[in-house]
């Protein structure tokens, strides 16, 4: 790091090698042709997630830990969430990896719905589950959040941890601030959330949110409960109707 009097000026000789581009870019400015570089590679990355993504349908998204295996009480209740949104008539997306993704897809696919994933490329993890029709593989984070946003008419929470967190909170906040139109967000696992609910009123008795804000989120156990909530606030709200299969371009390089 070299500094002069009243300017710090990173040292690109600081960067470490094995420093992911991702962290690279978030770690501050670098050389305009640096940031532009950059920039393009986001722009294709978007490009490629689109292309990916674009004929799956109406989803609806399911966070929640990639560490829970099969038979944990949390994968199979997400595994029955998974085919209850398949008979609403979605198309399931998830992170794409295993845990409660994995299980999420696979109850879609056992209701011979489609399912989908957007999976985000980590050295420890990660890697797409056997439960996918399609998926795309995304390097950035901050990528993959919109695209799982972009393609969704409601977001179901399942237990997790800082990720699924920051997930569910994300949602919540595009449609407290209108960023997006009133999308249901279903938090499930009372006991599991039960602190972060407490939490969540104590901000509103504190003023830092309205208690309006109480009301953003479905909190509850019951997957009929939530299908309840998705139909309502998704299917009737939104006006979705089937409908025939949109029609693919050639000169895009989209297969049928």
């Amino acid at each position: 790091m070299k500094t002069i009097p009243g300017k710090i000026i990173t040292d690109p000789k600081s960067v470490r090698k094995d420093a992911s581009e991702e962290e690279i870019f978030l770690d501050g400015p670098r050389s305009r042709k640096r940031e532009f570089l950059f920039m393009i590679k986001i722009v294709l990355e978007f490009i490629r997630g689109f292309r990916a993504l674009h004929f799956v349908g109406p989803c609806v998204t399911v966070f929640g830990s990639a560490r829970f295996k099969e038979g944990h009480p949390a994968y199979e209740k997400a595994r029955e969430v998974g085919s209850a949104l398949v008979k609403l008539g979605f198309t399931v997306m998830t992170g794409g990896g295993p845990g409660i993704m994995e299980a999420a897809n696979r109850g879609a696919k056992e209701a011979n719905g489609r399912s989908v994933g957007c999976n985000i490329v980590l050295p420890f993890e990660q890697s797409a589950n056997p439960y996918l029709d399609k998926w795309v593989n995304i390097r950035y984070f901050f990528v993959r959040k919109v695209l799982l946003t972009k393609y969704s008419y409601g977001f179901v929470v399942m237990p997790g941890g800082m990720g699924t967190l920051d997930e569910f909170f994300e949602a919540l906040t595009l449609v407290q601030t209108a960023k997006v139109k009133k999308f249901p967000v279903v938090l499930m696992d009372m006991e599991y959330h039960k602190k972060l609910y407490d939490h969540i009123k104590f901000m509103a008795e504190q003023g830092t949110i309205h208690p309006e804000d109480l009301e953003l989120f479905l909190f509850t156990d019951s997957v009929e409960e939530a299908m309840s909530h998705l139909e309502k606030y998704s299917i009737d709200y939104f006006k979705l109707k089937k409908k025939k299969n949109p029609s693919s371009y050639s000169w895009l390089g989209e297969k049928k």
